[in-house]
């Protein structure tokens, strides 16, 4: 076979030029993160002023995770069918209109309805974005370039907390939801005009709706079983069984079907890839530590410290700043050497280091060592999470690129959502038991501590403010314990991500993007093909006519 040379993006662009061309992605997941961010303090709040449960409260984060997996995998596999472009500014116009609708929400089951069309949008963002960038920018480089996009994520992320809870304490929490349009109009004109991408090969277009409907139903069913199981039913109920032998059922025929489907969302014999499947397995584990906190660190803060929205977001500052000083430095080191698999390690044993000091957490914990367990969790997850990608797109066909990257982010999403709903049904009843305890021999004698045991045992989530001092102290103690235990869920995970890591083989980064591999293999087809010809062409005529055409 003839041998031939494509030069690789990064010996034609400078950095500026690369920049300029993923410019309207990292500006559409800034919009991205600093809306959620922006809510995250504000949550809290916004849950207490609408009258929400803490089932409730969990739910407004349930929904928007469940949307954003269920999603990740059909965003990704239409990636390698359709426009690439087409459908990253179409998921970010459904996220921007989530959003601001959410802005408008009434009540609780409003506020959990849009978050379904936010979270679809989000999903799309986080598929599409990875899988744009690995078109444009190779392995061995792309470190380099998202070091500096994670330190971007990581800024609207400390950003967003304190912006959050100054527009709270100011203006109200639904202001929160429109400080992201102006960003978002943006990153659409930034997208229209900067962002190239050679478009699939694929002519034909197959769709797996089976495959998103079976997935949905089995994966909702099963999120609805562990949040409302012990307080909606109980667990050995008939509804119990229905729902989660339902849901389990369901699952196994996703798995059927994807075997026989033309276009499945995920392909089983990824599974094949042992790259793929250890880096699925690692996602899972960080998934539950890095949702879980960002869920949970906010109702600590504010439930179990006493902290306004804006006091919570500036105590969230040393974990963010753990992240993004570990995701800059490490992708511009994985760039310069080569090298991750160590830095990988490193990550997942802080990650696990990090998680087991949170499940220490008390109310009354000094801030000096909570910031120390935040700093170091921070920056064990800033060195995992973006490799996982990075390593699986670099052991991956860039015909599946799309589905390979959406894979991880998928599992990584639903790990986290599960996570989160047993986590948060554990804080749930934990709390009221321990509120129990301790007000056990309480005797309220003012018509606020009469008020306030009354709305502490609607189970609604308590304005800490406005509580007498000494149900008070009770309420906030019992959050903090209950944190606390819901953290520890997540430390055996977090072993397993470790172990999971230590697994995965270390292949070396590749230089060519994703691009470039394409168009090489384009490239080998025609020259197949033209090879085949010819050698049919000397079986049919012969040597010496041959040699005449010669």
């Amino acid at each position: 076979m003839t041998s031939h040379t494509t030069t690789t993006p990064e010996t034609v662009r400078s950095a500026r030029e690369v920049f300029t061309a993923i410019s309207g992605l990292v500006v559409g997941m800034f919009v991205a993160v600093l809306s959620g961010t922006v809510v995250s303090t504000s949550l809290p709040v916004i849950i207490a002023d609408l009258g929400g449960t803490q089932a409730q409260y969990t739910w407004v984060i349930t929904a928007s995770l469940l949307a954003t997996a269920v999603s990740t995998p059909v965003w990704g596999k239409l990636s390698d069918l359709l426009d690439r472009k087409m459908l990253v500014q179409l998921s970010l116009g459904l996220f921007t209109i989530g959003t601001v609708i959410s802005g408008f929400a009434t009540d609780t089951n409003m506020l959990i309805a849009v978050r379904v069309v936010q979270g679809i949008g989000v999903g799309g963002l986080m598929s599409l974005v990875m899988v744009a960038i690995a078109l444009i920018i190779s392995p061995r480089e792309r470190g380099k370039y998202m070091g500096v996009v994670g330190g971007i994520m990581a800024f609207a992320t400390i950003g967003g907390p304190l912006l959050g809870g100054f527009i709270t304490d100011v203006w109200g929490w639904r202001a929160n939801f429109f400080v992201g349009v102006p960003f978002a109009i943006l990153a659409f004109v930034l997208l229209q005009v900067t962002l190239h991408l050679p478009k699939p090969q694929n002519a034909k277009v197959s769709i797996d709706y089976l495959g998103i409907v079976l997935l949905a139903v089995g994966v909702s069913g099963l999120l609805i079983w562990v949040s409302t199981g012990g307080t909606q039913f109980e667990w050995d109920s008939m509804t119990s069984y229905v729902l989660v032998i339902g849901s389990g059922l369901t699952l196994v025929a996703f798995v059927v079907a994807e075997f026989f489907v033309k276009e499945p969302i995920i392909p089983m014999t990824l599974f094949r890839n042992r790259t793929f499947t250890l880096s699925v397995i690692a996602s899972i584990s960080i998934g539950v530590s890095m949702i879980a906190t960002s869920v949970f660190l906010a109702q600590y803060f504010q439930l179990a410290r006493g902290a306004t929205p804006t006091e919570s977001g500036l105590m969230t500052i040393p974990m963010i700043v753990g992240q993004m000083g570990a995701s800059i430095i490490i992708g511009q080191l994985v760039s310069r050497f080569g090298k991750w698999k160590g830095w990988m390690l490193l990550g997942s044993v802080l990650s696990v280091v990090g998680i087991s000091l949170m499940a220490t957490l008390r109310y009354d914990t000094s801030f000096a060592l909570v910031a120390v367990y935040m700093f170091v969790l921070g920056a064990g997850l800033g060195m995992v999470m973006q490799n996982l990608t990075l390593i699986v797109q670099n052991d991956t066909p860039p015909q599946q690129l799309g589905v390979a990257s959406s894979g991880v982010n998928f599992f990584r999403t639903i790990a986290g959502t599960v996570g989160v709903t047993i986590m948060g049904s554990i804080l749930a009843s934990n709390v009221a038991s321990y509120i129990k305890d301790g007000l056990g021999a309480f005797v309220p004698t003012t018509p606020e501590e009469i008020g306030a045991l009354k709305a502490l045992g609607s189970g609604n989530v308590p304005h800490i403010a406005d509580l007498p001092d000494g149900i008070r102290t009770v309420v906030e103690a019992a959050y903090g314990n209950g944190i606390a235990d819901a953290f520890f869920i997540a430390v055996p995970l977090a072993l397993i991500g470790v172990i999971a890591i230590a697994f995965v083989k270390n292949k070396p980064l590749s230089t060519k993007t994703a691009a470039d591999q394409l168009r090489e293999q384009a490239e080998e087809s025609v020259i197949e093909v033209a090879e085949a010809e010819i050698g049919a062409s000397l079986n049919t005529t012969g040597s010496i006519r041959t040699a005449e055409v010669k």
